[in-house]
This record gives structure tokens, C-alpha cells and sequence, in this order.
């Protein structure tokens, strides 16, 4: 009897040791953010200008000579607003905001990145 007794008291040890060593992460994946939140700050020269600078112009393709907008960061803000990719009354119709989400998107993959440029449109597109 005092063998089953302890018999039945380690597995009860071990039962519990086993259960409270294990737990779970919870992964929360990458999600956009709420598309009709307020927007977001976003500064031109310091975040998306950089941003196209790296993505864009130095695969050789948006630079003096290539296709348009030209995406140096000289000219890059000028050539955007001016030339008719940013639609601020409906920024889902800008077409700057079409070809990140569509063709071009594979050149900006990023999520964050992406929604970085629709807040800046979604602010004005300031030149800031």
C-alpha cells in the first residue's frame, strides 16, 4: 500500500512539474492598422523621402532618365505633388497610393512603410 502511495504521489509530482513548465506565446501577427484611424504624422524629408530613395531610385528604375515621378530626393516632392500622384481630397485615388498598393508594391513590402505614405497623403502631403 505505501508503494502505490508513493507510486501515485510521483506521478502526481511529475503530472504537475510537467504542467506548469509549459506555456504559450501569443503571436500576434502583423496587421495593418485600422484604415479609418486618424492619421499619423509623417514627415517627407525624413521619413518617405528616404524611404523612396532606397526602394525606388536605387534599383535604377525612378531616377533622371527613368520613369516618372523621378524619386531623387532633390526632386522627389516636387516631381510627386506636381506632376499629379497625390490626390489629397481622395487619397485612395492618388496614384502614388495605387501603385504601392498594386504593381509597385513589391517594391515597398513593408506594411508600415505603406501606410506611412497613405497617412502622409490622408495629412495634405505636406513638405515637411
Amino acid at each position: 500500500m505505501k508503494r502505490l502511495l508513493l507510486l501515485y504521489t510521483g506521478w502526481m509530482l511529475a503530472l504537475g512539474i510537467g504542467l506548469s513548465g509549459c506555456y504559450r506565446d501569443v503571436i500576434k501577427p502583423n496587421l495593418p492598422k485600422d484604415p479609418n484611424a486618424p492619421p499619423q504624422q509623417v514627415s517627407f524629408k525624413n521619413e518617405l523621402a528616404p524611404l523612396f530613395n532606397a526602394n525606388c531610385t536605387d534599383v535604377g528604375c525612378h531616377v533622371s532618365g527613368g520613369h516618372h515621378p523621378y524619386l531623387n530626393t532633390a526632386v522627389s516632392y516636387l516631381e510627386i505633388v506636381n506632376s499629379g500622384y497625390v490626390n489629397t481630397a481622395l487619397p485612395k485615388e492618388s496614384i502614388l497610393y495605387k501603385q504601392i498598393y498594386g504593381d509597385m508594391g513589391v517594391h515597398i513590402p513593408s506594411i508600415t512603410d505603406r501606410e506611412k505614405v497613405y497617412d502622409w497623403i490622408r495629412n495634405g502631403a505636406p513638405n515637411n
